[in-house]
């Protein structure tokens, strides 16, 4: 029966890491480059990565440096970072686009506390939804005679408490983002 545990737990995680990949794509205050994670600019008709079509630094805390492979994309970059919602007004000297970070106003940072709870939540909620799959299966291999009834409490509880684990520490990874964001 650990078996059927194991497999829950694994989604469970899985959303922990989606959790963590929207987490690195909220600015808080300084330059990440896992901001352009989810651009995509136009690489000859394919919609590309930005970090595959160019080198991507920090040379300093509110500054992210593209320099693109080819100079004839610098155009593309440019226009899908003024097309994203990072807004931010992309500059380039002809070789490389620079992105500078200003300092985030406190109604900004209230606003991203906001978006930082709502996906939160909705990792919350998709666990719960992997705690009520997982308790359908329980409660149909009961009704199959597959597990006695003792079995499936004991199954109930166990997912319960995993799920009780995984809400805790999305909680906790909110608070630590809530936390960054605030910082001044």
């Amino acid at each position: 029966m650990a078996t059927e545990l194991s497999i829950y737990e694994e989604k469970m995680k899985k959303t922990l890491l989606a959790l963590d990949g929207d987490y690195a794509t909220i600015r808080a205050g300084r330059a990440n480059p896992h901001v352009l994670d989810k651009i995509m600019v136009d690489y000859y008709g394919t919609p590309t990565p930005i970090n595959q079509v160019g080198n991507i630094t920090v040379p300093e805390a509110r500054m992210i440096q593209i320099q693109p492979w080819e100079t004839g994309l610098l155009k593309e970059i440019v226009k899908a970072i003024s097309a994203s919602d990072l807004g931010i007004n992309p500059g380039n000297d002809g070789k490389v686009i620079r992105l500078v970070f200003p300092e985030l106003t406190e109604e900004r940072r209230k606003e991203l506390t906001k978006d930082v709870k709502k996906k939160a939540e909705n990792a919350k909620v998709a666990l719960r939804n992997i705690r009520r799959d997982a308790m359908d299966v329980f409660k149909k291999m009961e009704k199959k005679k597959e597990i006695p009834e003792d079995e499936l409490k004991d199954l109930e509880d166990k997912m319960q408490k995993l799920t009780d684990k995984y809400v805790a520490e999305v909680d906790k990874k909110c608070d630590a983002k809530c936390k960054d964001i605030l910082a001044v």
